[in-house]
């Protein structure tokens, strides 16, 4: 069995050409400034998207009766917080669908 030394030496104990290949194979993030024009639209698209989508089932929520959303309020209001997946299920699994009419 190896040992494999994961402590904060870890960087120290590796050869300076294995040190290298780590760091290549995990490039840091770009910064704004790195990123490209049609890169930059599209972050700004997605955070806008994001945005509207949790301001409208916050709205929706507090509008919304109680005795109309599965569950409780606090819980969703919880859930609409995580990123796009939040909203989309509070709209198509905590809304409470009324049966059409004829």
């Amino acid at each position: 069995m190896v040992a494999v030394n994961m402590g904060k030496n870890m960087h120290k104990n590796m050869g300076k050409d294995m040190h290298q290949k780590v760091h290549m194979r995990h490039p840091r993030k770009k910064t704004w400034k790195e990123l490209s024009p049609r890169a930059k639209i599209g972050t700004i698209a997605g955070a806008i998207i994001q945005l509207t989508l949790l301001v409208a089932a916050q709205r929706d929520i507090s509008r919304r009766p109680a005795a109309e959303i599965r569950g409780s309020k606090a819980m969703w209001r919880a859930a609409t917080l995580v990123n796009f997946i939040g909203p989309g299920c509070y709209f198509t699994f905590g809304v409470k669908r009324l049966p059409a009419t004829k």
